[in-house]
């Protein structure tokens, strides 16, 4: 019922059709793209959801005056999800596989007990698992290390919680690198905590389905805007690059939502706001499975490091509601989110980044320390003025992520400190 009334919203506005909003930065306009974006479902590297939403980008920037091209590229491997479910007796719950599962379980069905105890051989058993949630997006050693003690007890399969304080299911970030478990390891929600208590305990068995295929060589494309306009003084470029990733785990709403809506906003003010440079636009794809589409772009589309006046990235999750639980129900307190919430600047603009941003609520990374998601693979390049924005929030990395953890009065304001950086940007 919630999808069909967001999508149901998401179409009216768009009814109204962008132009009908006279300000691009107005929080009404930037939250319409954020509830269009909601619409077209999940958003992972390769799927129906992603190509709708890259396609919608496309259609924005041509409307909004740039000249636009795909950029197609592929990565080696894409796991294609579709759904899993982990049945005690009567009771079923929604799971998810952690990234990267064996390719010859991207299908299977398993019915097994839990291990009784934490230690010790496991074999034709689930082992269980819980991670405390360390506030990061990405796998990293110390994650994999505790997953390799389990494997080392030879388990059918590994239940993961980690340890997310919304209670729901929490993924990682991964890479192409990294290869697949030697057992499927199943991310299983805080929340059902319980029920894989009462089944451990008793002895009885749990049953696991999973649905989804391996695919190589996975066809993705970044979407590019230009507004070239040295090719008609025939001067050299000064350029304004501007990137937002558009991938994720799930629909992902805030995470990338406002995002993508300060990015068709900066492209929609692209042709009166800023004439005297030209502006590439990049909408990237595959972040959460290795960073593959801000590659490509940078090894052919990027602008020069030294004919880039700035370059602007909206990350994750810019402008979302705090909640909090009451009772059985999560509530929000309208208030920003500002967990992790950073506003990231390299050290030669970061006296502007740090006047424009006074009034958002956040913490500065500048410097050295400013390459965080996308933007180190920027700072990486060698851009030297570059800023953006990066963070998460309550369900970030969760299914629960949805168009309702943002809303136009939290966008605006953190959507005009960009456009007012790029002016200053520009003087």
């Amino acid at each position: 019922m919630r999808r069909r009334q967001t999508a149901l919203a998401a179409g009216l506005l768009l009814a109204m059709s962008l132009p009908a909003f006279a300000d691009p930065l107005s929080g009404a306009a930037l939250y319409a793209d954020v509830q269009r974006y909601d619409s077209f479902g999940p958003h992972r590297f390769g799927s129906p959801g992603a190509e709708r939403a890259l396609a919608w980008i496309a259609e924005e920037l041509e409307r909004a005056g740039l000249t636009v091209s795909s950029q197609r590229f592929s990565l080696p491997r894409q796991y294609d999800f579709q759904a899993a479910t982990l049945s005690v007796g009567n009771e079923a719950r929604p799971v998810v596989p952690q990234w990267w599962i064996p390719e010859r379980q991207a299908t299977f069905a398993l019915t097994a007990p839990i291990a009784a105890t934490d230690s010790g051989p496991a074999a034709d058993a689930f082992v269980r698992l819980t991670l405390p949630f360390d506030r990061g997006a990405y796998l990293t050693a110390q994650h994999v290390a505790a997953l390799e003690n389990a494997f080392a007890r030879r388990p059918a399969a590994v239940l993961l919680t980690i340890d997310h304080p919304s209670g729901e299911i929490f993924t990682y970030n991964v890479d192409q690198k990294s290869p697949p478990w030697p057992v499927p390891v199943i991310l299983v929600a805080p929340k059902d905590r319980p029920l894989l208590e009462r089944a451990q305990q008793s002895g009885q068995p749990v049953s696991v389905s999973v649905q989804g295929a391996w695919r190589r060589d996975v066809a993705g494309r970044n979407v590019v805007g230009r507004l070239d306009r040295s090719l008609s003084h025939g001067k050299g470029g000064r350029w304004l690059a501007i990137s937002t990733p558009v991938t994720s785990w799930f629909t992902s709403s805030c995470e990338r939502g406002p995002g993508i809506a300060g990015f068709l906003a900066m492209a929609r003010l692209a042709q009166t706001r800023w004439p005297d440079v030209d502006l590439v636009f990049v909408a990237t794809s595959g972040h959460e499975i290795g960073h593959g589409g801000m590659e490509h772009f940078l090894h052919d589309g990027a602008p020069a490091p030294d004919a880039t006046v700035a370059w602007a990235h909206f990350g994750a999750s810019l402008a979302c509601f705090a909640w909090r639980r009451d009772g059985e129900r999560w509530v929000t307190d309208r208030e920003v989110d500002t967990r992790q919430r950073l506003v990231l600047s390299s050290q030669a603009i970061e006296t502007t980044v740090m006047r424009r941003f006074k009034d958002v609520a956040a913490t500065p990374l500048l410097g050295a320390r400013a390459g965080i998601g996308e933007l180190r693979d920027v700072q990486a390049a060698g851009y030297p003025r570059f800023f953006g924005m990066a963070g998460s929030h309550t369900f970030f990395h969760t299914p629960a992520d949805s168009a309702a953890t943002t809303g136009p009065e939290i966008l605006e304001p953190v959507i005009r400190a960009f456009a007012e950086t790029l002016d200053d940007a520009i003087r």
